[in-house]
This record gives structure tokens, C-alpha cells and sequence, in this order.
């Protein structure tokens, strides 16, 4: 009996998005905001680039299942919104062909 609570009270406590959490991606993204510049333009290689995004994508993805596992849903969560903010942020640079999809990503 006491092993069942304690695993509900873990399942609890890791489905929760704290304040803390909260306040800490909050903080990095407010931080990224203030760094972020535009670019110069540059040559690029667009496959090159492409293959990045998409292994970023795959890589949070594959994150997200791990927390799943784990049982944490908070963090399986944030990387799922990660892994489709590459996916989304590659197709709208036109470095993916999502074919005019508007309802998956930011395009048209």
C-alpha cells in the first residue's frame, strides 16, 4: 500500500508544472528575447540546414518519449512543444515541403 501512494505522489508531483518551472522558462525565454539579433545574410546550405532542424526535431521527440516513460509529463510535454517548434520554425523558413499545411505548422 505504501509503495502505491508513493508512486501516486510521484506521478503527482512530476505531472505539475511548478512555479518555479514556470518562472525559469520564463526568465530563459525573456533572456533569449533580449540577445536575439537579426542575422546578416549568408549563404547557406539549405540541405545542411534542413537535416539540422529535422534531427533537432527528432532528437526532442525521442526526449519526449523518454519522459513519458519516466512518467514525467511535464517535461515529455515541453519536449514535444519543442520538437514541433523545430518542425514548425524549418517550414515556415521553407527548409521543409509540408505541403501548404496550415493546420500542423505556421505556413501561408
Amino acid at each position: 500500500m505504501f509503495l502505491q501512494q508513493l508512486n501516486f505522489y510521484f506521478f503527482i508531483f512530476m505531472n505539475i508544472i511548478t512555479e518555479e518551472k514556470l518562472e525559469k522558462y520564463f526568465d530563459v525565454t525573456s533572456r533569449a528575447l533580449k540577445k536575439v539579433k537579426i542575422a546578416k545574410p549568408v549563404e547557406i546550405d539549405w540541405n545542411a540546414k534542413a537535416e539540422d532542424f529535422l534531427d533537432m526535431a527528432q532528437r526532442y521527440f525521442s526526449d519526449a518519449k523518454h519522459f513519458e516513460e519516466k512518467g514525467d509529463a511535464v517535461n515529455a510535454f515541453a519536449c514535444l512543444n519543442y520538437a514541433h517548434g523545430w518542425l514548425d520554425a524549418g517550414a515556415r523558413l521553407g527548409l521543409f515541403d509540408v505541403d501548404h499545411d496550415s493546420a500542423l505548422f505556421t505556413v501561408d
